[in-house]
């Protein structure tokens, strides 16, 4: 049997701490066989949100568990307490397979878990994880990230947002169980047992917010309002009246990224929404997004959200009340 211990505080999520137990703390019908021993362990009486948690052992229990499992933490600009920073370090130096849901990732990180490994946490934080961590190599397209047994001790696994946390739960199910008990526990939560893509297509791309007098403060909505049209960066130039290494400073400095590189992400943004709100075909969204062809839609949006357009119809498709 595998005993998996939640690791607890004061601050941590409530959505990702229910989550794992819902996947760890019962079995599915018709599964032969104990299923997994699980505990909440924490340092006393805690608060998740505006839920009271009364763990069933203390910290210093996690070094005895197979898997420990650290939800979303709520804070992340306040560091997480020591003592359940100590508590998870022992655990994986015993031993255990550690894994983090959303946020949980800064608690790994200040543990010096994810030093040199690769891992991915919210797409709202993952720029915050890696400011702050910089041995983290963060991989902000990611669901989730399985290090496998890569060192003396047990692996370290990590995931992204919300319910990207589910994603994990079930891949640690799979690999313990096999893939149709993890299908069964999907079929109960009524979730997919596997989805595809990373959470590039979660994440939404404003327009960068900009002064008035920016000197691209009218490009933007210029190319906006363009974006069936073949643009080139010395379009975009000629519009700003700049040279194109001018522009291409300024939009560094604006947007982090260059002129292309943010073109192509309104244009595959634009996609998204005719995507789930039309039914038009790929061939007509691809000249609406001045993509030219579904060949190259297709490319792109795959390239960039990690899942083709029409797998990204069927899953965000806005229905009718």
């Amino acid at each position: 049997m595998n005993t998996v211990a939640l690791a607890v505080t004061d601050g941590m999520l409530h959505f990702e701490l229910a989550m794992a137990y819902e996947v760890f703390g019962s079995a599915p019908a018709g599964v032969a066989g104990p299923w997994y021993d699980l505990a909440v362990c924490g340092p006393g009486a805690v608060r998740a949100g505006r839920f009271g948690l009364e763990p069933d052992r203390g910290l210093d229990q996690l070094p005895r568990a197979d898997t420990v499992i650290v939800p979303g933490w709520a804070d992340t600009d306040v560091d997480p307490p020591a003592d359940l920073v100590d508590a998870v370090r022992a655990a994986h130096e015993a031993g255990a397979r550690v894994a983090s849901l959303c946020t949980g990732a800064f608690v790994l990180a200040a543990a010096g878990l994810l030093n040199g490994r690769r891992a991915t946490t919210h797409w709202a934080h993952t720029q915050a994880l890696a400011t702050r961590y910089p041995q983290v190599r963060v991989d902000p397209d990611v669901l989730y990230v399985d290090n496998g047994n890569d060192s003396d001790n047990g692996s370290v696994l990590t995931s992204a947002g919300k319910a990207a946390a589910m994603d994990l739960c079930l891949h640690l199910v799979r690999l313990d169980r096999g893939a149709s008990v993890a299908n069964a526990v999907a079929r109960r939560l009524v979730v997919p047992p596997h989805r595809d893509g990373g959470q590039a297509q979660f994440v939404s791309t404003p327009v960068p917010a900009r002064p008035e007098n920016h000197p691209l403060a009218d490009l933007f909505p210029w190319v906006l309002e363009r974006l069936d049209h073949p643009l080139t960066v010395e379009d975009l130039a000629r519009q700003a009246g700049m040279s194109s290494r001018h522009l291409g400073r300024h939009f560094r400095s604006l947007t982090g990224t260059t002129p292309l590189q943010w073109l192509l992400t309104q244009r595959i943004r634009h996609a998204q929404e005719l995507l789930e709100t039309t039914d038009d075909s790929v061939e007509s969204i691809a000249a609406a997004t001045g993509m030219g062809t579904a060949t190259t839609l297709r490319r792109n949006f795959n390239r960039t959200t990690g899942v083709p357009p029409d797998t990204y119809r069927r899953t965000f498709r806005t229905r009718p009340d």
